[in-house]
């Protein structure tokens, strides 16, 4: 006896696809990427013979798009490019792996401390309830002990971590792993060392904003303007009131621009010029005679004065 199902038709028939999509996989995609990825799941279980144009046709996207998307669905190991096609990947397998394949960097003691450590392990649960609303896949687990041991983060550098790029709409394993690296280059391990790097960024914005508004630009710095302030603030520890000079000194030479700018205020910390006095007396000495600040009215008028006295002293005297 043979048991079998009857074939439903399209109208009863579903696409299954798992929460780890929407646990992992959502918020880093494109519209498009998504709406390719939907499709190619669809179609893979009615018609194996489509192709990067029939998708591109039937959701009217253009063809490099699709190109695009296919590319990207690639390189999350989600589709598999064989000889004669694709092969779309189990997500439930790729997040198992994920969360069962060791880490090369971690050693099996490290692990097993991270695991034992009870102020992590609520760390994690607060992440898992305040940013992912009790829904965090699996391998995130993973991969924040593995922060934790790779850049010696404190809990609450950690917690700060996901609080800082949800606050920025940017909660993906890239874009966190992106700003963990950048705050462990910069020497952030301890909630202190995180407060400090907040109170530089903070003041590196407002000189940028000020420097905007002196020269009229009416917008927010470029990137590359921004690397200037940078490194007149981080690694030449100026403050506005040394910068202030420099943009007075380019505004008068007609020369408003960062690489001008730039060269002035390196040229002013290569003479080890530390404060606003030390470079207002270096620009002095540096004009032509003729163009030097005559003494002040008070040393004139004593002088005149002196000599005004002396002159009808003697003429008087005889």
């Amino acid at each position: 006896m043979k048991l079998s199902q009857e074939d439903k038709s399209l109208l009863f028939s579903s696409t299954e696809l798992p929460d780890v999509f929407f646990t992992d996989y959502l918020s880093e995609a494109s519209g498009d990427n998504i709406k390719v990825f939907l499709h190619v799941l669809f179609q893979s279980k009615y018609n194996p013979d489509f192709n990067m144009s029939d998708v591109s046709k039937s959701l009217g996207l253009d063809f490099n798009v699709v190109q695009d998307s296919f590319k990207y669905w690639e390189d999350k190991g989600i589709l598999l490019k064989k000889p004669d096609g694709y092969v779309v990947k189990s997500l439930q397998e790729i997040e198992l792996n994920k969360l069962y394949s060791p880490k090369v960097t971690m050693t099996p003691e490290q692990s097993i401390k991270t695991s034992e450590n009870k102020f992590r392990e609520n760390t994690i649960q607060n992440i898992n309830k305040q940013f992912f609303q009790n829904t965090m896949s699996p391998s995130w687990y993973n991969d924040i002990a593995f922060w934790f041991e790779k850049y010696k983060f404190e809990e609450e550098v950690m917690f700060a971590l996901f609080n800082y790029c949800f606050e920025n709409h940017a909660l993906h394993r890239n874009y966190v792993q992106t700003v963990a690296e950048d705050w462990s280059n910069k020497g952030v391990h301890s909630f202190y060392d995180l407060d400090l790097l907040f109170q530089k960024q903070d003041k590196k914005q407002a000189i940028g904003k000020d420097i905007s508004k002196k020269l009229n630009l009416y917008r927010n710095l470029t990137s590359f303007e921004e690397e200037y302030v940078s490194k007149w603030v981080d690694s030449y520890n100026y403050n506005m009131d040394i910068i202030n000079l420099a943009l007075k000194k380019s505004t008068s030479s007609g020369s408003v621009n960062f690489k001008y700018i730039d060269k002035v205020i390196t040229d002013w910390h290569e003479k080890d010029l530390r404060t606003p006095q030390d470079v207002e007396a270096y620009i002095e000495s540096t004009k032509p005679v003729s163009k030097r600040e005559p003494k002040s009215s008070k040393a004139s008028k004593e002088t005149t004065s002196e000599y005004t006295q002396s002159t009808f002293d003697s003429l008087y005297d005889n």
